[in-house]
């Protein structure tokens, strides 16, 4: 009876993280402010800007993008995986994704984006090179293959779990 009662207690308690995701949602919201407040911002300097600079505003304009479905990602696949089914009505667009992300495939989603979120890091201080000396961006490229060997070796265990 004790087992019994401690086990629905532990399985209800998957509920603590829906606030956690809808958290994440508002994250999204503060991430989409920043966006757009970075276009308003660049926008009236688009002429005198630099081509350089500006390939520079628009590496930070992907980058909130590529953080923003990160967030979409995380917080769906999490809720679905850990809390419950998303029940949406026939006449609502379901992304093709949603109900086929594991925890697994999660990890490697989540991964991945940090490698390209890395990436474009990486050539942003790179389109700077000039201005940053040698030691920093030799660490920025170490950290930079530390991402993308650990989602290769991710990668590589889940291949190997799945068989």
């Amino acid at each position: 009876m004790i087992e019994r009662i401690a086990e629905k207690f532990l399985y209800a308690s998957r509920w603590l993280l829906a606030p956690i995701y809808l958290g994440l949602s508002f994250g999204l919201l503060l991430l989409g402010l920043k966006f757009f407040q970075e276009v308003i911002h660049v926008l009236p300097l688009v002429f005198s800007t630099k081509e350089a600079d500006l390939v520079l505003v628009i590496l930070s304009l992907i980058d909130l993008s590529l953080v923003g479905g990160l967030l979409v990602m995380v917080m769906l696949s999490g809720y679905e995986n850990f809390v419950s089914n998303i029940d949406l009505d026939n006449g609502h667009e379901k992304l093709s994704w949603l109900g086929k992300m594991d925890a697994g495939s999660l990890k490697q989603k989540v991964a991945a984006s940090i490698v390209a979120i890395s990436s474009i890091h990486l050539l942003q201080k790179f389109m700077n090179v000039q201005s940053i000396d040698n030691d920093k961006l030799m660490w920025f490229v170490i950290i930079h293959l530390t991402f993308v060997v650990s989602a290769i070796g991710m990668a590589y265990v889940d291949k190997i779990n799945k068989h």
